[in-house]
């Protein structure tokens, strides 16, 4: 395993809450892996060394943070079906810290978790409401021909 050099100008990790964003997390690996390894071995190297990624979406100045969105390489048809997956995380630039939030589209990663879902043309349905998730990618590919 490879170990990470810490310096005194690099960010640290926390989570909002550890249990919940480490299980969107694991779906991400376990349903699009070119994400996770976007993530894991690009997204977060530069996020530690202080190179803020993704769109700004907020900045409050009393409490000196900023807020990002990062979106996570995805496949076309499942960003039409489900959305996007962004990475959500806030900024402490006088503290040294991240503070990632949460990785979206919410449900679908959370149903990925829980039970092991099931493709229909190559694309996650949910197991909620499997044939909604089916007519939108039967209606996309008929409006893709």
């Amino acid at each position: 395993m490879t170990e990470i050099k810490e310096t005194k100008n690099s960010y640290i990790f926390e989570y909002l809450d550890e249990n919940d964003f480490r299980k969107k997390e694991r779906s991400v690996r376990k349903y699009n892996m070119l994400a996770y390894k976007k993530l894991t071995f690009e997204y977060y190297p530069e996020l530690r060394r202080g190179n803020f990624l993704g769109e700004k979406v907020s900045e409050d100045k009393k409490s000196k943070t900023v807020s990002y969105e990062l979106k996570l390489p995805t496949d076309e048809m499942f960003v039409k079906v489900h959305g996007e997956i962004r990475l959500h995380y806030t900024v402490y630039p006088d503290k040294k810290i991240i503070l990632l939030t949460n990785i979206t589209p919410e449900g679908i990663l959370d149903e990925g978790h829980r039970a092991e879902l099931k493709a229909y043309k190559g694309v996650m349905i949910s197991k909620t409401d499997p044939e909604r998730d089916m007519f939108k990618i039967n209606l996309l590919n008929m409006l893709g021909k």
